[in-house]
């Protein structure tokens, strides 16, 4: 006798199911708002940055074991430390921004090679998330390699090619960022 799921669990959703972990997505129409924000923050608008840390982190209260809500959470709040001349906020911001994204990079499984957001595969994006934050911190944070090595993973993705054009451009972006010539290596 066939179980009962067993028409709807895709081998994907069943090996997550399996290891424990499950590939989830917020609505477009609730995630589309926060990441127009984060945009804007990395485009230099500094008046975009709160926003964009305080809509993720509203977004993370729904889903906090989603690892593609964890990073942009993660990548916007290290970018508050921009927004004071206090040390130790400065650090404090980028430490709690840094440790978001490495809870995000440890929380990816196997179900997350599907798309969640942006269509794109989440263990795609919280990677280019986490590198292009890694390569923008200070150099005393010790965390280039870490991007750079991210960004390689990605560059050696076999999913890369099936991606978004725009975020195929975004990792050869990072890939200029970490040096890499030519986007490859």
């Amino acid at each position: 006798m066939r179980p009962l799921f067993a028409p709807v669990l895709s081998p994907l959703v069943l090996a997550a199911a399996l290891l424990g972990g499950t590939a989830h997505a917020v609505p477009e129409a609730q995630f589309q708002p926060a990441f127009a924000l984060f945009v804007q923050a990395t485009d230099g608008q500094s008046s975009a940055i709160d926003a964009a840390a305080d809509a993720f982190a509203t977004l993370l209260k729904t889903e906090p074991a989603n690892p593609v809500l964890l990073a942009y959470s993660g990548a916007a709040t290290g970018m508050k430390a921009t927004t004071t001349w206090l040390p130790w906020k400065k650090l404090a911001y980028a430490e709690d921004g840094l440790a978001q994204l490495d809870k995000a990079l440890a929380l990816l499984t196997p179900a997350h090679h599907a798309v969640v957001q942006n269509g794109t595969p989440g263990h795609l994006e919280v990677k280019l998330v986490a590198a292009n934050t890694f390569l923008a911190v200070p150099g005393f944070m010790n965390r280039h390699e870490r991007g750079v090595k991210l960004v390689r993973e990605l560059l050696a993705s076999p999913a890369l090619g099936s991606t978004p054009k725009a975020f195929q451009a975004s990792v050869h972006k990072a890939a200029v960022k970490a040096q890499l010539a030519g986007g490859a290596q």
